[in-house]
Order: structure tokens, then sequence, then C-alpha cells
């Protein structure tokens, strides 16, 4: 598999206080299996996640999202030039390559994930029911955010209409495709929302994960009674049926549904 564009999604993972109790609920959830000896989710024998143990108790219960890059250092240096800061600065992971963690300006915090050689090893599956398939960046902080994103990685947004949405005029959402693209729906692999004043006061920066599920409902379903809990409704909106939940040690994730009709 060749090595993705400098700066779009390659991998998530998170890390639990109780490993085994997060391979239950996510297996129930998504269908996967584990792969205990590389602490890696398994779709159909497929990679698309990571679950660790966590390690420092001090550290949240939370979905870390990578983004791919072919030099971990020079990126880091251009992260700090840009305005953001490196919560952990580049380290080698043996097979897995060299992680790093870094923060925008608005404080949403994400990794970077450097392959080693020529091969990927990230995701093996995405945009299926049960792997990876969106990314959001939400920020108190838009115009700062997306003059990073594009100065760092050279993202190319678009402002999302709100009428094509179904919001109100002042909704302001950013929709990046990767350098080297045409901008729209066909390349799109993310975008930049703001912390609005619907959002709790304490809510900082953070990047939020979506995974594919055949049926939203029913992932808020097994969700509640596998000891998660919803955080954000099931809603429809043009590109499907969304809700953000909480697994059943916190972690906050969302799941998509594609539109039916």
């Amino acid at each position: 598999m060749a090595v993705r564009t400098e700066g779009t999604p390659c991998w998530v993972d998170a890390q639990l206080p109780d490993l085994e109790a997060g391979k239950r609920f996510y297996g129930e959830l998504f269908g996967w299996t584990f792969d205990p000896a590389r602490d890696e989710a398994l779709l159909d024998g497929r990679r698309v996640a990571g679950l660790l143990p966590k390690r420092d108790g001090r550290m949240p219960t939370t979905w870390t999202l990578y983004l791919a890059t072919r030099n971990a250092g020079t990126l880091a240096a251009r992260i700090k030039a840009a305005g953001g800061q490196m919560v952990m600065e580049p380290y080698p992971v043996g097979p897995f390559g060299v992680l790093a963690l870094a923060a925008d300006p608005g404080g949403a915090v994400f990794g970077l994930r450097q392959s080693v050689g020529d091969d990927d090893d990230g995701f093996e599956a995405i945009g299926q029911p049960g792997s990876f398939c969106w990314m959001e960046v939400y920020t108190r902080r838009p115009e700062a955010v997306d003059t990073f994103y594009a100065t760092v990685f050279g993202y190319l947004g678009r402002q999302a209409d709100a009428d094509e949405e179904g919001r109100d005029a002042g909704f302001d959402y950013r929709v990046w495709s990767p350098p080297g693209s045409r901008p729209g729906d066909d390349s799109a692999f993310g975008g930049r929302a703001v912390i609005t004043d619907d959002f709790p006061a304490e809510m900082p920066g953070h990047v939020l994960v979506y995974f594919a599920v055949h049926d939203c409902d029913e992932a808020c379903a097994i969700t509640v009674r596998l000891g998660g809990r919803v955080a954000t409704p099931a809603f429809d909106t043009p590109h499907g049926r969304i809700a953000v939940l909480h697994d059943n040690q916190g972690a906050r994730f969302a799941v998509l549904s594609e539109p039916t009709g």
C-alpha cells in the first residue's frame, strides 16, 4: 500500500484504562476482532484502529487521530513555526515507524505517523461500517486554525453552504481536501467546525473521530446497552445520520450512517 498524502488521516487509536472492557465494547459495537501482539483492532482481518492500555492515568481517555507524514521531524518544525506546539516530540516505535503528538493554535491535539520504509502501516480499511470515515477539528479560533492547517499541510478548504447543509446563516464549517486534489465531496476527508455557545463553556479545542456504521440509531442503542452514553442524539444531515457518543470508559467519538434512498 502506498504512503498516504502528507497530512491526511492514516490511523486512530485510543488508550483505555481497562483494555479488555474496551475490546468487548468495540467488538460488539463495530464487529472488531483484535491482534493482541500489535494492540490493533481488525475488521474482517484488516487493520482499522489501535486499542492500547492506558499507561498514564493523568492523560485523558480519548481517541487520537494521526496524520500521515514522510518526515515527522521536519513536520514538527513546521507545526511550531506556524503557531502550533508539540505535545510529544517524534519518537520511534519499532515496526510502527515514528509517532508524535501536536496541538494546533486552538488547542486541538492530533498525532503524526511516519511509516517505516515505503510501506504504509496505517488503515487497511476506511469508509465502510466499522471503520474510520471522517474527522473534524472543533475550535474557538477558526481563522487561526484555518491558516495553520493550510500553512502546515496545504489543506484546500471550502466553506460549507449553510442552505445546502440545512443550517442557519451563521453556520461556519470548512471542508478540507488534500493538496493536489480538487476540493469537493469526492476528495474531502474532514473539516473544521466552530465551538459555539451551544457547547459547554469548558469544552476545549479537540479532534472528533467518526466511524461509519450501518444504522446510527442502532449504534446509539448498543452504546447505551454496553455502558456508554449518547452525547449528541442522532440527527440527519445531507451526508447521513450522525450521533456523538462516549464509550464505556469515557472516550468520545462519532458515528455516521450513509443516507438512505
